[in-house]
C-alpha cells in the first residue's frame, strides 16, 4: 500500500484549507443581497426620526463591518487550526526522539526557554494594560453632591472665560468679546485681555436693585428650553430684557505686546497686573502709571494662560510649547524663573492652590498636580478622556475642576480620585465645550460656576461629604 509523504499531505491539507475558506467567503458573498434587501425591509418598517438615506448608509456601514469580522472570524479557525496541526506534529517529533535522552533534553530545553519568554511577555502585557485601566477608574466610595442652580445667559457668542469678585457683594463676570476676565482682590475694578494686543482695566460700581418677586428661569418653557446641538442659529434670535449697565470707556489701557492678548490677572495687592500673549511673552505692568515693569520671554510658541498666587507674588505662565513657567517676583533684585516639563501638547492653563501647589492642565488629556518644593515630577497625575481648558481649584475644599472640550464638566481632589462628574443632558448642563470653571468660596447657593461655547454660564452648587473632606 503506498505511503504518502509528509510534504504532499501538508500540500493537500492547505488546499483543502484554501478551497473551504473561498467556499466560506463565496457563501458570505451570496447572502449579502438578500441581507441588504432584509435591511431596507426592516429600516422602513421601524420608527425613527432619522432620514430614510441616512438610515440605510448606517445600516450599510455595519454590514461591512459585519463581513469584515466574518472575514476575521475565518481567518481565526484557520489559524487555531493550523495550530493544533503543528502541536501534533511536534508531539511526533518528540515521540521520535523519545529513545535518545540527549535530543530529549535539549528539546525540553528548548521548549521551556521559549515558554518562560512568552509567558514573561504576556505577564509584562497583562501588568501595563491592568494598570492603565485600573488608574483611570479609580474608586471612590463618597461622591460630592452636584445640583444645577441658575443658568445665566445674554450672550450672542461663546463664552471664553468668567470671574467671581472675592468681595461682596458677589459679582459674577463673564467674558465673550474679549478673552479674560479677572475682578480686583479688593476694589471695584476689573482686568480684560482683548484680541486687539491690548489690556484694559475697568472700573465699576455696583448697585443692588430692590428685590422683586421674579419667575422661576427653570419652569419657563418654548425656545430657552431648545437643544442647542441641533438649533443654533434660533438661539441668536432669543433677546431677554437687558436692565444692566453699560462701561464703555475704560480706565486705564495697556498697551506694548505684538500679538493677541489671551489672558491677565492681578498680582497679590491689586497694584501690577501681568498679561499673557500670543507674541510668546508675559507683561508685567504698574497699575497706577500704565508703564511697563517687565517683559517675560522664554516660551517657545505662543501662551494660552497666566496665573498669579493668591498671596505671594508669583506668576505662572502657560504655552502651546507644552511647558508652563514659574517667575519668582518675591525678592525685587532677583527674578527667577522655572520651567515644567511634563506634557505633551499645549498647556491650556496653570493655576496655583492655596498651599506650595500647582495644577496644570493639557490638550493632552492630563492635569497634573506640581509641588512647588520639588519640581521634577508631579506629585499626582489626572488621566481624562479629553482635552482640558481652564481649571480652577477650590481654595476650602481643594477641589479642582477641569472643564472639557466633550461638553463634560469632572471634579477631582488633589490626590487624582474622581469625585463627581456635572449632570449633563438636553435640558441641563452645557451643550457645547466647556472653556472655564470657576469657585466661589463665599456663596451659599452657588458655589461653582462654568461657562462655555453654548452662550450660557452655569452656577452649581456643590456638596462634598465631611468624610471625604477631612481625606
Amino acid at each position: 500500500m503506498p505511503v504518502e509523504s509528509g510534504s504532499s499531505a501538508a500540500a493537500r491539507q492547505a488546499k483543502q484549507k484554501r478551497k473551504s475558506h473561498s467556499l466560506s467567503i463565496r457563501r458570505t458573498n451570496s447572502t449579502e443581497q438578500d441581507r441588504s434587501g432584509l435591511q431596507r425591509d426592516m429600516l422602513e418598517g421601524q420608527d425613527s426620526k432619522l432620514p430614510l438615506s441616512l438610515r440605510s448608509n448606517l445600516m450599510d456601514m455595519f454590514s461591512q463591518i459585519e463581513r469584515e469580522f466574518e472575514n476575521l472570524y475565518i481567518e481565526n479557525l484557520e489559524l487555531r487550526r493550523e495550530i493544533e496541526t503543528l502541536n501534533d506534529r511536534l508531539a511526533a517529533e518528540g515521540q521520535t526522539f523519545e529513545g535518545a535522552d540527549l535530543a530529549k533534553g535539549a528539546l525540553k530545553t528548548k521548549a521551556s526557554h521559549s515558554t518562560s519568554q512568552l509567558s514573561q511577555k504576556l505577564k509584562t502585557t497583562y501588568k501595563a494594560s491592568t494598570s492603565k485601566i485600573v488608574s483611570s477608574f479609580k474608586a471612590t466610595t463618597s461622591r460630592a453632591v452636584c445640583q444645577l442652580v441658575k443658568e445665566y445667559v445674554g450672550h450672542r457668542d461663546g463664552i471664553w472665560d468668567l470671574s467671581v469678585t472675592r468681595t461682596q457683594p458677589v459679582v459674577l463676570g463673564t467674558a465673550s468679546a474679549v478673552n479674560s476676565i479677572k475682578f480686583h482682590p479688593t476694589e471695584q475694578m476689573a482686568l480684560t485681555a482683548s484680541g486687539d494686543q491690548t489690556a484694559h482695566i475697568w472700573r465699576y460700581m455696583v448697585q443692588l436693585p430692590t428685590p422683586q418677586p421674579v419667575a422661576d428661569i427653570s419652569q419657563t418653557p418654548c425656545e430657552d428650553d431648545v437643544d442647542f446641538s441641533d438649533k443654533d442659529e434660533a438661539d441668536g434670535e432669543i433677546e431677554g430684557p437687558n436692565d444692566c449697565p453699560s462701561i464703555r470707556v475704560a480706565t486705564t489701557t495697556l498697551r506694548s505686546h505684538q500679538g493677541v492678548v489671551i489672558a491677565a490677572d492681578w498680582l497679590v495687592g491689586g497694584k501690577q497686573v501681568v498679561t499673557a500673549s500670543w507674541d510668546r511673552a508675559a507683561n508685567l505692568y504698574d497699575v497706577e502709571t500704565s508703564e511697563l515693569v517687565h517683559s517675560l520671554t522664554g516660551h517657545d510658541q505662543e501662551l494660552t494662560h497666566c496665573c498669579t498666587h493668591p498671596t505671594q507674588r508669583l506668576v505662572v505662565t502657560s504655552s502651546r510649547d507644552t511647558t508652563f513657567r514659574l517667575w519668582d517676583f518675591r525678592d525685587p533684585s532677583i527674578h527667577s524663573v522655572n520651567v515644567f516639563q511634563g506634557h505633551t501638547d499645549t498647556v491650556t492653563s496653570a493655576v496655583f492652590t492655596v498651599g506650595d501647589n500647582v495644577v496644570s492642565g493639557s490638550d493632552d488629556r492630563t492635569v497634573k498636580v506640581w509641588d512647588l518644593k520639588n519640581m521634577r515630577s508631579p506629585i499626582a497625575t489626572i488621566r481624562t478622556d479629553s482635552a482640558v481648558n481652564r481649571i480652577s481649584v477650590s481654595v476650602n475644599q481643594r477641589i479642582i475642576a477641569l472643564p472639557h472640550d466633550n461638553r463634560q464638566v469632572r471634579l477631582f481632589d488633589m490626590s487624582g480620585v474622581r469625585l463627581a462628574r456635572l449632570p449633563r443632558s438636553n435640558r441641563q448642563g452645557h451643550r457645547r465645550m466647556v472653556c472655564c470653571s470657576a469657585w466661589c468660596e463665599d456663596n451659599a447657593s452657588c458655589n461653582l460656576f462654568t461657562c462655555g461655547f453654548d452662550r450660557q454660564a452655569i452656577g452649581w452648587n456643590i456638596n462634598i461629604p465631611a468624610l471625604l473632606q477631612e481625606k
